[in-house]
């Protein structure tokens, strides 16, 4: 998305990294101020020196349990966008969050990693080391959940549940990148997402209070009531849901789904008769295409 999404302020100084105690007297956190060394200049050179964002990253401290985290709107940002989709690619956060200001992204996820509010993970089957991969610790899905400025009903993760599947995972921000885009393009604001494991839990929830009363008509029900669909004896659950407001203030949703070419023909085209929105890998997108054609279904399929 073009939108920046840390919001402006205006704080003078690059403050310490470090997590700050509280201080026994006050109960608020100790402050100690740093400027890069540099002999030959002052400190307001060294601050023109810096981007307009970064100049305009403010700082807020947040409390969990006994301690203190002072942290820059653009760190705050980053950890939201993590706790929503579980995992992100290092290299998309770069280029959607950071405007692919990889340097700067590079010294937030060391500052977060630092105070042990997410961790890297390598991408399964690549050389070790490409630790590409982010998500929340226990201690930062906590953090966020008690700073009170996570949208209300938004599912927060941490962790990675299935490692497998995690490459496939991470690329979920690209598609909800393209599909935001389209939304705001349209004047509308996308403002909560919903991944398949929200609605998995719900669903199963509302199930299991049938007891052992389930059988086809009973499940072509709860469909409906969460606004999927019951195709092919099950209810088709798509990997992302994304809510969204519309220049007229409507609120609507739309369901995502990510494809690779190793989709059965028969999954791919229930999940077009659902009424899916489904992405593909570029490279993959033309053979998709050609399964829904020989369906002689009209639903295309988006490359990323």
């Amino acid at each position: 998305m073009s939108r920046d999404p840390f919001p402006e302020a205006n704080d003078p100084l690059d403050r310490d990294d470090e997590l700050r105690p509280l201080d026994a007297n006050t109960n608020s956190p100790v402050r100690r101020y740093r400027v890069p060394f540099a002999p030959e200049k002052d400190a307001a050179a060294l601050l023109d020196e810096r981007s307009p964002a970064e100049a305009n990253d403010s700082e807020r401290t947040y409390y969990l349990r006994d301690r203190a985290y002072v942290l820059r709107e653009s760190e705050f940002t980053t950890l939201v966008e993590i706790g929503r989709f579980r995992v992100l690619d290092a290299a998309d956060l770069s280029q959607f969050a950071y405007h692919s200001n990889s340097q700067r992204m590079a010294r937030d996820l060391r500052r977060l990693e630092q105070r042990g509010l997410l961790t890297r993970k390598p991408i399964a089957q690549e050389a070790k080391g490409s630790e590409r991969l982010v998500v929340l610790t226990r201690k930062g899905k906590r953090l966020l959940i008690g700073s009170g400025r996570v949208p209300r009903g938004q599912e927060i993760y941490y962790g990675l549940v299935k490692p497998r599947e995690a490459k496939h995972d991470a690329a979920l921000y690209r598609l909800y990148q393209r599909e935001a885009e389209r939304i705001s393009a349209s004047g509308g604001r996308p403002f909560r997402i919903v991944l398949d494991y929200e609605l998995k839990r719900d669903i199963h929830r509302e199930l299991a209070s049938f007891g052992n009363e389930v059988d086809g008509r009973t499940r072509q029900q709860v469909a409906e009531n969460h606004g999927l669909v019951f195709l092919g004896n099950k209810i088709q659950i798509p990997d992302v849901r994304l809510e969204y407001e519309t220049a007229n203030g409507e609120h609507k949703q739309t369901d995502l789904e990510l494809a690779t070419r190793n989709y059965r023909p028969r999954a791919l085209t229930q999940k077009a008769k659902a009424g899916f929105s489904v992405y593909a890998p570029r490279e993959d997108a033309s053979k998709l295409r050609r399964i829904l054609d020989e369906s002689e279904l009209t639903a295309g399929i988006f490359a990323l």
